[in-house]
């Protein structure tokens, strides 16, 4: 059974523990069940990303909301290829020996955002620790093209850590993006097993060194997943990082996994408790916090755009 330790002085609602069926994966609470799409606009999203030969973290990371996002007409566009050189514990992106960089991605990305008419598009990538710049002059070239060809929408990369590089940071500054994300995923104890080729305090110092050399003119961005054994107080330590870092907008969301190759789910979170947690970070000052079971890094992402509208 895992159990949650509670902060002093911090009243916490208690998750759900796992109960694994047979060593298979355990059956999900009700509020982790998706309804499947009814409408033709999931079809119209797929055959538009399969014309341009697109690759959507939507489908390579097996995310649960991909049904729910393709039927509103919304994608997070992954470039740099669909595979990965590295191995997280939790993330089901293929990895393998990755293939040549394509040239005329970035304009195939911008026409699918322009297609889509979409006021708020999400580029992310897979890792390319094969390249020199990890892959950061491509998140450049495809930024670029986005804002030529849809000069109104709300740019959001979320990028790998590019090993701490300044250059490559830069690199992908100097091309303006509106927002930065970049996932802390975990807690730190838990990083090495969750993500062994990444470290908790590199992630903290990307964030910290965008925000210390664009300031205001930037958002970023971090996201953690729950669920992976975790306790409160470990978030509640991850989230002062964050904020120390500068971090603007958090995530959080319930780990659910991909397969069973991959670290095993320990504790279903009850909403309350993200509801919880949602407080707590308000309180430390983020501008926009998204927290409950269902939610992803890019899931939802335009919301923050009505949010900071209103503030």
């Amino acid at each position: 059974m895992v159990t949650s330790s509670k902060p002093a002085g911090v009243q916490s609602p208690t998750g759900s523990t796992v109960q694994p069926l047979n060593g298979s994966r355990p059956r999900l609470p009700e509020w982790l069940r998706i309804k499947l799409p009814t409408s033709d606009s999931f079809a119209q999203t797929r055959n538009l990303l399969g014309e341009l030969k697109l690759h959507t973290v939507c489908e390579s990371a097996q995310c649960p909301n991909h049904w729910e996002c393709w039927e509103k007409g919304t994608a997070t566009f992954m470039i740099a290829g669909d595979r990965c050189t590295r191995a997280c514990g939790f993330c089901a992106v293929s990895t393998a020996k990755p293939l040549a960089l394509e040239a005329d991605e970035p304009l195939r990305v911008a026409e699918a955002t322009r297609r889509m008419r979409l006021k708020h598009v999400v580029i992310t990538a897979v890792a390319r620790d094969d390249i020199a710049d990890g892959g950061a002059d491509h998140f450049r070239q495809t930024i670029e093209a986005v804002r030529r060809l849809n000069p109104k929408t709300v740019i959001e990369v979320l990028v790998p850590d590019f090993q701490d590089s300044d250059d490559s940071i830069e690199m992908v500054l100097a091309a303006n993006p509106n927002i930065f994300n970049h996932n802390l995923e975990t807690v730190r104890r838990l990083t090495p097993e969750v993500r062994h080729r990444a470290t908790y305090d590199r992630s903290l110092s990307v964030l910290k060194k965008v925000k210390d050399r664009r300031g205001k003119t930037i958002y970023t961005k971090s996201g953690m997943m729950l669920g992976l054994g975790e306790r409160d107080e470990e978030v509640l330590a991850a989230l002062q990082d964050l904020r120390a870092s500068g971090c603007d907008i958090l995530t959080l969301g319930q780990y659910l996994q991909p397969s069973l190759k991959l670290l095993p789910v320990k504790e279903f979170i009850a909403p309350e408790k993200f509801a919880f947690f949602k407080q707590q970070a308000e309180a430390l000052g983020f501008v926009h916090v998204a927290s409950g079971p269902m939610v992803r890094s890019s899931y939802h992402a335009d919301e923050f755009n009505a949010a900071s509208a209103q503030a």
